[in-house]
């Protein structure tokens, strides 16, 4: 799930998809997050998965040198929401922040509570 705050403003969202796994579920939020911004915005994106993190500031830029293969030649995993992220990512500016997961972060814990209320939208 994904919660936005702007100018004392917030907005829940939440959604799943059939056998998805985590990392899908982390890509899933940021892409839903991203797509109901209206305009091009000054972002701090917030997530304890390290996977999306490191994808999107480190890894991300190989990969779409090598035809979004990975350094083993590989394809890439997930490669249709890297490239939506990909697309979304060059509309907005964008600080990206990693918090340590169920530490009590009351952010992370109200975007987790979102992503299990699409859980059981699926359920």
């Amino acid at each position: 799930g994904a919660l936005l705050l702007y100018d004392g403003q917030e907005k829940e969202l939440f959604g799943g998809e059939m056998n998805t796994t985590n990392n899908r579920m982390e890509m899933l939020a940021v892409i839903q997050a991203l797509s109901a911004l209206k305009q091009p915005c000054k972002v701090h994106l917030y997530s304890d998965s390290q996977y999306l993190l490191k994808g999107i500031t480190e890894w991300m830029a190989g990969w779409k040198m090598r035809g979004w293969r990975t350094a083993t030649k590989a394809p890439v995993k997930n490669v249709d929401l890297w490239q939506q992220l990909d697309c979304l990512t060059k509309t907005h500016q964008i600080e990206w922040h990693w918090v340590r997961g169920h530490t009590g972060d009351i952010g992370n814990e109200r975007a987790d509570a979102l992503a299990n209320r699409g859980v059981g939208l699926l359920g």
